[in-house]
């Protein structure tokens, strides 16, 4: 799935103002009837399933961004559109800052595996350094949108019929962690899952021998991700990794695995 699919240029407005969340939400369904996709779905519907959504948690997820989002039975096909907010919003962010780009998905029940995709996929256009300024300065909602779709490489999609190959990444660093796995949950791979373990060190450390070398409790956090991916893909990934993580050759808590696949089937849910 390509942004450029689902983001709808009707569902675009550029420069907008609001008072508090509760009215952004408000002009986001109604903005979203503006889409052919949505004329079978009532304004109210739309809106009570924002705000259901909202009522888990704000999805204001910082850095002035927020994704607000639902999904709804009588929703057929993705419709995502966007909002510029220059002198921001209050939208009960996480980082408690005001709200300057509201992107709104309303998505079929049905296909929760492509909406988590598209979630992580637009989080990572938004909080890529310069792309929410350049979005911002738009003053069209051409513009905004042909600022959005320009990078087509911002999507990693799956080849049918590609070779595979299978990824490990073992990573150290919650914060990291978090990063990582937006980052393969974007990509379309037969499946996705994450391991809990623990660092060697928690182990070590209760050892007499080596219980001199830890004055301080070892970290304990520790996953691995694991997904199965197109072989094509498998550099992209690890630059993508590497966006977050440094340089692997030189930084320590996160590394990778990779490995060519001569045999899969099936699929794992997100």
């Amino acid at each position: 799935m390509k942004l450029a699919d689902v983001l709808r240029k009707e569902c675009i407005v550029a420069n907008a103002r609001f008072g508090n969340k509760a009215e952004a939400i408000r002009e986001v369904a109604r903005l979203a009837k503006e889409s052919s996709v949505l004329e079978n779905v009532g304004e109210q519907e739309i809106l009570a399933g924002l705000q259901a959504r909202e009522a888990l948690g704000s999805t204001g997820v910082g850095k002035a961004v927020a994704i607000p989002h639902c999904r709804l039975k009588s929703v057929t096909d993705f419709v995502v559109g966007l909002i510029t907010v220059p002198s921001g919003v209050d939208f009960d962010a996480l980082d408690a800052g005001k709200v300057k780009l509201i992107v709104f998905i309303i998505a079929p029940e049905v296909e929760s595996n492509k909406h988590v995709r598209l979630l992580s996929l637009i989080s990572q256009m938004l909080l890529t350094p310069k792309v929410p300024g350049m979005i911002l300065s738009e003053q069209t909602p051409d513009g905004v949108y042909d600022t959005c779709v320009r990078d087509q490489d911002a999507e990693i999609g799956e080849r049918e019929g590609a070779a595979r190959s299978l990824i490990h990444v073992f990573v150290q660093s919650e914060d990291v962690f978090r990063d990582i796995l937006q980052i393969l949950t974007g990509v379309e791979s037969g499946s996705l899952v994450v391991v809990g373990a623990e660092n060697a060190s928690v182990y070590l450390s209760k050892l007499p021998l080596f219980a001199s070398f830890w004055t301080d409790e070892p970290s304990n956090f520790g996953r691995i991700i694991i997904a199965v991916v197109d072989r094509k893909l498998s550099n992209e990934i690890v630059r993508r990794i590497e966006s977050v993580a440094g340089d692997l050759h030189k930084s320590t808590g996160v590394m990778v695995t990779i490995q060519h696949i001569s045999y899969s089937a099936g699929s794992l849910g997100t």
